[in-house]
């Protein structure tokens, strides 16, 4: 299971406020899923290079950072410049039941793929029930 709450987002904003003159690029949007064994979790990278991208895991949290570089060059001057430039970085908390050390990461089409395994424990099981005999508690 992942948690979606992001308490360095929330201290930034207690830091820098709302009326602060840093700007700060919007977050990674993500989706985030369950599909067989595997939870598979993709962010939206479109225009930064595969190089520039850093998944780290320490503990319990994983961390996406990217970076989009502005455009250098003196003799443009931008009419509209909405997408933004700069580092972005997107963490992810992830519960018990995910395998850290077995996470696969893979960059296409401007979009970044983790998939994690499943706990082979935590995976759901069938349990047979007998009819006409109860259960026999041990004890």
């Amino acid at each position: 299971m992942l948690v979606r709450t992001d308490p360095f987002r929330e201290l930034e904003r207690l830091m820098f406020g709302t009326g602060a003159t840093r700007v700060r690029p919007a977050a990674i949007p993500m989706d985030a899923f369950r599909k067989g064994d595997e939870f598979v979790v993709t962010f939206d990278l479109p225009g930064v290079s595969p190089e520039s991208i850093d998944v780290n895991v320490e503990r319990n949290v994983l961390t996406v950072r990217a970076e989009r570089p502005a455009a250098k060059d003196d003799e443009v001057r931008y009419q509209i410049a909405e997408r933004p430039t700069g580092t972005f970085t997107r963490r992810v908390y992830l519960g018990e039941t995910l395998d850290r050390d077995g996470i696969q990461a893979g960059y296409d089409a401007g979009v970044l793929t983790l998939r994690v395994p499943v706990v082979e424990k935590a995976q759901s099981r069938k349990i047979a029930v007998t009819a006409g005999a109860p259960a026999q508690i041990e004890g």
